[in-house]
């Protein structure tokens, strides 16, 4: 009988471990009607995901999943097809977006025949990708905070970058706001609120997330961090780890991928699977924006949208620009290696962010012809003049190697600075010291 009797208690046991268990890990919809008693139709309370239960395994394949929309406003004919998206910018803002966007595009073309002169060691042009820089920025407060990778020279135009300060900045002579400690197109700007650019890929995504949080610790914050890449980036650990920290944080930034295509010479399609960079962020817990980087407008109104969104919420968001590199990567690629020529021709022509915008203009009858040829023209001259200048300024003292790396300059740099005096003045025969500021 004590047998049985154990048996009884035991099974009772277990049958309100079970009614405990159910209820734990199953609530019901709440529409209104009665309750059901089938566990299949509530969704489970695991720590790790809340999900319906169902009764059948359910395989969610790739292709089964609605890809993200691309946002776009004007057509390649500079149509505006939704009057209700119209952005209703002024004459003045659109004809600055474009004048910007021709500065750009101008000066690009100039240093990259200087560096191939042997003027200067390097460059990264940004034809084709203008109107996601430009129409970004005119977007953005000018106290948010930009970390660029390294395409991103429109969104300091936008700011007031001068073509002095980016041309002293790739020929690296004193006059840089950088004292010549950094490869050309790697810009940087205190005043502007950009973020001086560096070399290794990616690094820059996760460093704007951090700043984006210390933002939204601060009392009544009105700023948030906007941070571009590429969809080659995205592919880095850094840009995985950033998104994890922006999402599970809930900080104020943009993540903002060109995607332009190509990471050097491997194109998209061997770079991931999946739906692109924007299709990414609901894994992440992430709200996603994706938008034809072409189209002057729609960077502009989808970014508009994103920072508002980002600041009232305090949440992250990714942004997704596409577009087309009509460029080499950089001085050091030669994209006709690995795509044909012609490939160029529809983007570089109809699909190109400069031609849509100047048909928009000539639509609103905004657009003169000869007074843009006039600015190309002034354009170029001072673009040539400024090369010619800056390339007689000397470099920035060599000392200043030393310094800026701490507020107080510590012993240690002291003495590898004087170590450093001394040999130069033992072998300053085989040092170009005359190219540099006394």
């Amino acid at each position: 009988m004590s047998l049985l009797r154990s048996a009884s208690v035991l099974a009772g046991r277990l049958a309100s471990r079970n009614q405990l268990a159910l209820k734990c890990l199953t609530t019901r919809a709440i529409h209104g009607e009665a309750q059901s008693s089938e566990p299949a139709t509530g969704l489970a309370k695991f720590p790790g995901a809340q999900a319906a239960f169902v009764g059948k395994p359910t395989l969610v394949l790739p292709e089964h999943v609605e890809s993200v929309p691309i946002y776009r406003v004007m057509n390649a004919d500079g149509v505006i097809e939704d009057a209700s998206q119209d952005p209703g910018l002024s004459r003045e803002v659109v004809h600055k977006m474009f004048r910007d966007m021709v500065l750009l595009n101008t000066m690009d073309k100039i240093l990259y025949e200087s560096q191939r002169q042997g003027r200067i060691s390097f460059y990264m042009t940004n034809f084709g990708e203008e109107a996601s820089h430009i129409g970004s920025a005119a977007a953005l407060s000018p106290e948010d905070w930009v970390y660029g990778q390294y395409r991103e020279a429109g969104v300091l135009v936008w700011r007031g970058f001068t073509i002095s300060d980016f041309i002293n900045q790739c020929y690296g002579n004193r006059e840089d706001e950088g004292k010549g400690r950094q490869m050309p197109v790697h810009y940087g700007s205190k005043k502007l609120n950009f973020v001086t650019i560096s070399s290794p890929l990616g690094t820059q995504i996760p460093q704007a997330v951090g700043a984006a949080y210390a933002f939204k610790r601060q009392p009544d914050n009105q700023r948030v961090v906007i941070t571009y890449f590429g969809e080659g980036a995205a592919s880095e650990g850094d840009a995985h780890a950033a998104f994890n920290f922006a999402a599970t944080l809930d900080c104020p930034v943009m993540l903002f991928c060109r995607n332009n295509g190509f990471a050097i010479s491997t194109p998209s399609k061997e770079q991931y699977r999946g739906d692109g960079i924007a299709g990414r962020a609901a894994g992440y817990g992430i709200a996603a924006l994706r938008f034809d980087g072409t189209d002057i407008f729609a960077v502009y109104n989808a970014t508009k949208m994103a920072r508002e969104y980002v600041l009232k919420n305090n949440k992250p968001i990714v942004m997704e620009a596409m577009q087309y590199r009509i460029s080499h990567h950089s001085t050091s690629d030669d994209s006709t290696a690995y795509r044909p020529a012609e490939d160029l021709e529809i983007w570089n022509t109809t699909e190109h962010p400069i031609s849509k915008l100047k048909n928009f203009m000539k639509q609103r009858g905004w657009f003169d012809e000869a007074a843009e040829g006039a600015h190309v023209k002034a354009i170029r001259k001072q673009v040539l003049a400024q090369i010619n200048q800056s390339e007689k300024i000397p470099k920035a003292d060599w000392r200043e190697t030393f310094q800026d790396v701490y507020h107080e300059m510590p012993q240690h740099l002291r003495d590898q600075m004087k170590q450093m005096e001394e040999h130069i003045e033992k072998h300053k025969e085989h040092y170009p010291l005359k190219d540099f500021k006394n």
